[in-house]
This record gives C-alpha cells, structure tokens and sequence, in this order.
C-alpha cells in the first residue's frame, strides 16, 4: 500500500524560546537530522501549512524559528510544551558543506534569514577546525529584534563577527547601518578558497551579493538561500517554481550564479 507523502506526523514540542515578542523557536521531537539549511511543512489541523527552515539540530529534536505573521503562525504561537506540532519533510538541498572544508567562510544574514544559518554556525563554533576562518555579518532592524542573543555571545568567541542594527535608540553603542555598509570591512583571503552564504529579505540578498561580486568574489562562490512560498515540498504543485526550477526541491539553497538565471 502506497503512502501519502503529503500525510504529516505529529511531533512534541519539548521546549519554547521567546526571542521577540513575535519571532519564537520551537523545539519539537525529532528522530533523523536534516542537513543544515532544509526545511520542513509545518501545520494544524484546521489552520494550514507552512514551510519553515530548521534553525537548530540536537539529538532527537529540531528547533523551528516561526516568526508570528499570519493565521498558520499565529495558531502554531498559542501552542504549549507537550502540545504537538505536525510536520512533514525535511526537503530541498542544504548547504554543501563538504565544499566549504578547509576554505574561509563568510556568512552574512540579515532578519529571519539568521535562523537557517544558525546551526552552520554552531557548527563551525563547535568545530573551528573544519575550515579555515569563519566570518559573521549579521543584520537586524533594531535592538529588540536581534535573535539568538545568547548564541551571538558565543559565536564571538570563535569568529569575527560584525552585528549591525539598521536602527537604533540613543544608547545603543553597537553598529548601525545595513549590512552592506560593512562588506568592505571584512578582510578577504585569496578568493579562490573563500564561500560567501547569504540569506535574508530578496532585496538584502540582492545588494549583499552584489557587494561581494564588487570585491572579486565569483558568483559560483556565493551561496544563497531563496525564500519562497513552498507549498507541497515535494514537486507537484508548482507554487514555488521559478522558469524551469523548482525552489522546494532544486533549492532553497544555491549557488548564486544559478539563482541569478530563475527569473518570475
């Protein structure tokens, strides 16, 4: 008997962390690791579905880092601990770690975009030895927004890292500006053993890259990860396709010289 590969299983929710007041990670019950940069549906009876990239990875659990904006969100932000959250996948390519081994990797995020990042960094904070420099450009709207704040204190220790705010009150004695104002900051190695991953709102992403084509990194070395409004996850239903692609399979990660060719 064939089964549904639409059908989600329920998954428990062992952990909640308020980030923001809007912005809350999930910890939920889960027996297979993704690779870093995947995603899953995530859904309520009743309510609907939503494609959500894993934020964190552990033993038995992936974190899911939902952003409340909407019906699907709002209802998954009135669930408690030992509530289930259903959840089929996880889908698409992840980051190709295997080709950042040994080379210098800059990762700039901006907003929601931290979040798929996230456990590459971790990562690569637990595992310096694995490439040969890690730097970190990270972005948010104000203060309040930042995510991960504790683990932003971590990955200092390990990385040279930039956070900006585009932002911010008077007392704020961090950065300011957005993130492409300090990519000429970022001291560069021979660019034939650097990879740049960029992941954020399309309009960040768009300028970041291009900040990073302006300093010599070829587009083949730049990485992104395209948000769009998957739907099946698995090739059928067409949402997210974009000229002959389709984004829940063939993506959401890419090389950059391939995402600049899908045009709407």
């Amino acid at each position: 008997m064939c089964q549904n590969p639409m059908k989600p299983t329920a998954h428990k929710i062992i952990r909640i962390m308020k980030e923001t007041p809007t912005v809350w990670s999930f910890r939920v019950q889960w027996d297979t690791p993704p690779r870093f940069g995947q995603f899953f549906m995530v859904s309520l009876p009743r309510r609907g579905e939503a494609p959500v990239t894993t934020s964190a990875i552990g033993d038995n659990w992936v974190e899911l880092t939902i952003r409340n904006v909407g019906k699907v969100t709002d209802a998954i932000h009135q669930l408690r601990v030992g509530d289930n959250l259903f959840m089929r996948g996880p889908y698409g390519n992840g980051f190709p770690m295997e080709e950042f081994e040994g080379r210098h990797l800059v990762i700039a995020a901006g907003g929601s975009g931290v979040s798929p990042v996230r456990p590459l960094i971790e990562h690569y904070h637990n595992h310096p030895d694995q490439i040969a420099k890690l730097d970190l450009l990270l972005g948010f709207r104000d203060p309040d927004a930042i995510l991960f704040k504790e683990d932003i204190r971590r990955w200092k220790t390990t990385c040279n890292m930039t956070l900006t705010v585009d932002q911010a009150p008077k007392e704020w004695d961090g950065n300011v500006g957005l993130i492409t104002q300090y990519i000429d900051s970022i001291p560069l190695s021979d660019v034939d053993k650097m990879d740049v991953i960029i992941v954020g709102p399309p309009v960040m992403m768009k300028f970041t890259a291009q900040g990073f084509l302006n300093r010599n990194i070829p587009p083949e070395r730049l990485v992104v990860s395209m948000e769009r409004r998957m739907s099946c996850g698995i090739g059928k239903c067409g949402h997210c396709k974009v000229s002959d692609c389709y984004v829940c399979l063939d993506g959401p990660v890419f090389r950059y010289h391939e995402a600049a060719k899908l045009i709407d």
